[in-house]
């Protein structure tokens, strides 16, 4: 007997279905699979349904059957994807190139690996004294969540109430400043070099 999360963790690899495919692209029956591999059709039946979990070697011997390796039932089919408690979230000042403070930021995605985007839930604390502007490579988006957010893009300034959002090409320069007195806060999300 296997754990819930054991269990969980080997169900997402979709092992079953990918066999079923397999022995079903081959126009396979189940007691022909089993004259080959040297298992029972109910044995491979309930490694099809996801009954039982196969072990390494249940497993090498039907892949060799089908000429395939071990990382066919392993390799980029798992749904990639994290989940960030609030509590988990560290807050980081970004500075730039001043002293003060020109915004925090806190990383909304950073338990999954090769993410497509970054995601940031940013606040910002204080009018700047002077816009600092910045470029990165590929898109941005914003959507403010509270305050009002004054975006700067190339020299024009778009300003943004709770609810709006804006998306631009980060390559052109920009920055982001408070629109007045009132905290803000904004969700950032950037598509990665």
């Amino acid at each position: 007997m296997i754990s819930d999360s054991l269990d969980r963790g080997l169900r997402s690899y979709g092992l079953g279905g990918k066999l079923r495919a397999l022995r079903l692209r081959k126009k396979m029956g189940l007691v022909e699979l089993g004259r080959h591999t040297g298992l029972s059709a109910a044995m491979l039946s309930k490694l099809e349904r996801g009954r039982v979990h196969p072990t390494l070697p249940t497993l090498l011997r039907i892949s060799m059957v089908f000429n395939v390796g071990l990382d066919h039932f392993f390799a980029a089919t798992r749904t990639a994807y994290g989940v960030v408690r609030a509590r988990e979230r560290l807050l980081f000042p970004e500075r730039l190139d001043g002293r003060e403070i020109a915004w925090e930021f806190e990383s909304l995605d950073f338990a999954v690996t090769e993410r497509r985007l970054s995601a940031y839930r940013v606040t910002f604390p204080a009018a700047p004294k002077r816009l600092r502007v910045h470029s990165h490579e590929d898109a941005e988006f914003v959507h403010v969540l509270s305050g009002r957010l004054v975006v700067t893009i190339g020299g024009e300034a778009q300003t943004l109430d709770p609810g709006d959002s804006i998306y631009f090409d980060a390559k052109v320069p920009h920055g982001y400043a408070r629109g007045d007195g009132r905290p803000c806060a904004a969700i950032v999300v950037t598509t990665p070099a």
